[in-house]
């Protein structure tokens, strides 16, 4: 998808904090609104934008993605930011006050002080290994439970064989499936970023994990950044 967005400093910035149901709006003229997170909010919220407008919002899981590709494809301008610039912005302004209007204004303000880059949508590949990574996050939490439980059954002292071989034969399954998808992941990644991939790798001092934590707008980043916390799932081979 392309879009030849050129940033103009004089639009007006409207900050999108956005959650599973909902999404609050702050623009640059202080006016606040809440919309619901589905394809009427979408209707409503338009409503309010002209092609002087520029949406700001944080890459926040699933959740920006419908409302970011449904004003891309109103001709609406849209930043979609890494939430540890937005993050540390905040932090920059010592800004402790945690509402959702707060949030967005916040955002808002970030938009009217950051250079942004227009967001031009993801590509197959990206949308596949961000669905990737999520499964990773799902069978990481569940690997924990397991051991947890595992381990809670054999403090026991004398513990059911039964439960015992189950939970480990649940473990083993999550790791066999964790193994597949990481590597069509890291297939993925490479077909479209290796050169990249291969910079940051070869600069001394600086692991992968902290160069994409010190990275701003880039969804390949994002990306590597999820897949470091990912493939750390911490599973007991000797189980």
């Amino acid at each position: 998808m392309k879009n030849n967005f050129v940033i103009d400093k004089d639009k007006t910035i409207f900050g999108i904090d956005i959650r599973k149901n909902t999404f609050d709006v702050m623009d640059s003229n202080l006016k606040h609104s809440q919309f619901e997170n589905n394809q009427n909010g979408f209707v409503k919220f338009l409503k309010l934008l002209d092609f002087n407008s520029h949406c700001v919002m944080e890459a926040t899981g699933y959740y920006h993605y419908q409302l970011a590709h449904y004003l891309l494809e109103h001709k609406i301008m849209v930043s979609v930011e890494n939430p540890l610039s937005i993050k540390r912005f905040v932090q920059m302004k010592l800004s402790r006050i945690k509402t959702d209007k707060s949030d967005a204004k916040m955002i808002c303000q970030y938009g009217q002080e950051r250079d942004l880059q227009p967001w031009a949508g993801y590509s197959k590949n990206q949308m596949e290994c961000f669905q990737m990574i999520r499964l990773l996050e799902t069978y990481t939490k569940q690997s924990t439970a397991y051991k947890n439980k595992l381990q809670a059954e054999q403090t026991l002292g004398n513990p059911s064989k039964l439960v015992i071989k189950s939970l480990k034969r649940s473990l083993k399954n999550l790791e066999k499936e964790s193994e597949l998808i990481e590597k069509e992941l890291l297939i993925l990644v490479k077909t479209d970023y290796q050169e990249i991939l291969t910079k940051i790798e070869s600069i001394p001092s600086i692991g992968l994990k902290t160069a994409v934590m010190l990275a701003d707008r880039s969804f390949f980043l994002c990306v590597l950044y999820k897949i470091t916390n990912s493939f750390t799932f911490g599973f007991n081979k000797n189980i």
